[in-house]
């Protein structure tokens, strides 16, 4: 990696963005890593696999380690695997709860909790939070939960969902949270994949003024998985309801003797008489939980975190990436649906005994100025949350923030879940941060587990805009085009060319191309649930030896790393991956449609919005009725993240002689350019006047 030359801010700038920032000196002097040598100095160090087992060491192991390392990333030498720890016992809900209770944290508060409303306040401390974890695991075990099962979880985010986390993790059970705003046959494809016998809900939510029945939607996805079971599986047979609304404001529809349960109840079921259920000590490589995201197919892909390697990597990067100390308030705006929320809400800010905010609401109820008073309230010294809220807050002005809070106590702030924008970077920085706070803008997946590339707040200079430089143990590196090839050979995976290496190399210098990962890091998806094939198709096979992100990125002449999109067929809406096929999927799934095609385009506060190309069947005019019962098929199927905010109705589709639907015509059409000649070549075409066509009617 390059040499920067902090002392002398012989630091180089892009074209388009003047400014670079110096870590404050106020962050510095009390930061865990206080120069850039002294990350370079560690950096080096993580690249000896006994920079993680002494980190590892740190926690507390029933059966110690002996083995650290060992994996295969070349599908040429035999299967893929990745082993950090391998032959190590250790419980992930032990190291978050009893380890701080024996660190004598147990009156420290774990979370500041705060509802839909502002007036919704509650805290809860390390002591408290074991204790209800304790008893959630006799529940899960009382229900027949053992170690290995799958426990599916479809609730906001109150404290319970925490509690239900650990609870599985506890006993061994592998968790599967889905998100609650996904519909119910999401729900329903997330439980037939995952085999999971129990479900753990709310009666509902609040969304602002608006209640929303998760009971009813699973309730909805358990008919369809009644529909679809197999030999040995029965579907759900138990569901845990927590009480969040309340008769006064939902009357539930639904309710199955037998099968459902309300959470206090189940708690009051409990025999204190008996014992309740001891640690399961896990193996390193054992199963934490799964979590789905999405692919270029339209099969939802549960990635399988692991205990030992998960653990240890959730902790670190918490712990360095937003510098945090033992007085610290952290304030992280993730939902446990996606990983953010898994890393950055719940495990890691337990493993380093933090105290976090636990926000339900959204930021624009009852006002835009919520998160700033929170901030104020809690006295928060690091935020984390996405470009997608940022560029929101950021329209309706900088009084919104500035009239309203003070946020003094800030240091940290981060950005999550796609790259962000130099403007809002800035916005963030000036506004927010009253020009005195540290940024970290942090590159990562669902796969990776933790953060991958991103500053250190105290060491590592910023570039708006940029994710900066790797983290401890990660080596990335950017595949490009060979010299010797064509131009036209772009990086476009619906290219079969695309996946023969042979065309690309790596680069050791300032270049852009494809993402990759060279090693392994203990925080690697091990597998994707059920199908270790399709995970070495989709993360090794691109480029044999290295895992292949899926994001494209540019790297510049001081080693930074800038981020410029997926490269695969799935999309990034307001940080969230949605698979192109899923879209294209439920679109057909319409009676009037014959064929669709999914494309990203650029959109003001989501990042990436969704752009529908769909042609009729015969006879069938594509109007405005039409169109809006398309948006509603999609938000039915796959939840309003999914629904797209374009649909341009189309007699063809742009193919080649071969059949094959030429998307990089239809993205640049999606992105604003009008005329033939900016698309590129259109030889190849069956028909090229479908371009004119898409064109004109745009």
């Amino acid at each position: 990696m390059p040499e920067v030359d902090v002392q002398s801010q012989e630091i180089h700038h892009q074209d388009q963005h003047s400014e670079v920032f110096n870590p404050p000196a106020h962050i510095s002097e009390r930061a865990w890593v206080k120069s850039y040598n002294e990350y370079k100095n560690n950096y080096d160090a993580s690249m000896d696999e006994q920079f993680y087992a002494g980190i590892a060491r740190e926690f507390h192991w029933e059966k110690p380690f002996t083995q650290i390392l060992d994996y295969n990333f070349s599908r040429k030498k035999g299967r893929v695997f990745v082993e950090w720890f391998k032959d190590g016992t250790t419980n992930v809900a032990y190291n978050c709860l009893d380890r701080n209770l024996n660190a004598n944290r147990g009156d420290k508060i774990a979370f500041f909790y705060e509802g839909n409303e502002p007036t919704e306040t509650n805290s809860i401390t390390y002591k408290q939070l074991h204790e209800q974890v304790v008893d959630f695991s006799s529940v899960l075990r009382n229900m027949g939960v053992r170690r290995g099962h799958c426990v599916a979880i479809y609730m906001p985010m109150v404290v319970e969902i925490v509690v239900a986390m650990l609870a599985c993790a506890r006993i061994g059970a592998i968790h599967s949270v889905v998100f609650g705003g996904f519909s119910a046959e999401s729900l329903a494809n997330r439980i037939l994949d995952s085999q999971a016998r129990v479900l753990i809900t709310t009666d509902g939510v609040f969304r602002g003024p608006k209640p929303v029945e998760l009971k009813k939607c699973c309730d909805d996805a358990c008919r369809i998985v009644n529909q679809q079971l197999t030999a040995g599986y029965n579907g759900i047979e138990k569901m845990v309801v927590y009480q969040r609304l309340g008769a006064e404001h939902l009357k539930l529809k639904e309710w199955v003797d037998g099968r459902d349960i309300w959470w206090h109840d189940a708690i009051k079921q409990i025999d204190r008489t008996i014992a309740p259920p001891a640690v399961e000590w896990m193996n390193a490589e054992d199963p934490l939980f799964m979590l789905y995201t999405s692919g270029s197919t339209g099969k939802p892909k549960g990635l399988v975190h692991t205990t030992g390697g998960y653990m240890v990597t959730a902790a670190t990067t918490f712990k360095y990436v937003f510098d945090y100390h033992d007085q610290d308030i952290y304030f992280c705006t993730a939902d446990c649906g996606w990983i953010t929320g898994h890393t950055y809400l719940c495990y890691g800010p337990l493993l380093n005994g933090a105290t976090s905010v636990l926000f339900e609401g959204i930021p624009t109820y009852p006002d835009e100025s919520r998160c700033w008073r929170m901030i104020d309230r809690y006295n928060v010294t690091q935020f984390y949350t996405a470009p997608t809220a940022i560029r929101a807050l950021m329209r309706f002005g900088d009084d919104k923030v500035t009239q309203t809070s003070t946020r003094n106590t800030l240091r940290i702030l981060g950005s999550v879940g796609e790259p962000i924008n130099p403007e809002a970077w800035m916005w963030y920085h000036r506004v927010v941060g009253n020009s005195n706070c540290a940024i970290v803008d942090t590159y990562w997946q669902t796969e990776t587990g933790g953060i991958m590339i991103t500053s250190q707040p105290g060491a590592v200079p910023t570039k708006p805009g940029s994710a900066s430089v790797p983290f401890y143990g990660v080596v990335p590196a950017v595949m490009r085009k060979k010299s010797d090839q064509s131009e036209d050979l772009v990086l476009d995976n619906t290219d079969e060319q695309f996946k023969q290496d042979e065309f690309y190399e790596e680069s050791q210098v300032e270049a852009e191309g494809y993402l990759v990962i060279k090693r392994p890091w203990p925080g690697l998806a091990r597998t994707i649930y059920g199908d270790h094939g399709r995970y070495e198709e989709t993360y090794f096979s691109m480029f044999d030896g290295y895992y292949a992100t899926g994001d494209g990125c540019r790297r510049d002449k001081d080693g930074y790393y800038w981020l410029t999109g997926r490269i695969d067929d799935v999309l990034n809406v307001s940080g969230h991956r949605i698979g192109t096929a899923e879209v294209e999927s439920a679109l057909v799934g319409h009676k009037s449609i014959a064929e669709a095609a999914v494309v990203p385009m650029p959109h003001e506060i989501k990042g990436q919005g969704i752009y529908a190309y769909v042609t009729t069947k015969e006879g069938i005019v594509g109007d405005e009725a039409l169109r809006a019962q398309l948006k509603s098929t999609v938000r039915v199927a796959l939840g309003p993240i999914a629904t797209p905010d374009v649909i341009h109705f189309t007699p063809s589709l742009p193919k080649t002689r071969s059949g094959k639907i030429m998307r990089r015509i239809l993205r640049k059409i999606a992105e604003g350019l009008d005329s033939v000649s900016q698309l590129g070549d259109v030889s190849t075409l069956a028909d090229p006047s479908v371009v004119d066509m898409l064109l004109k009617n745009k």
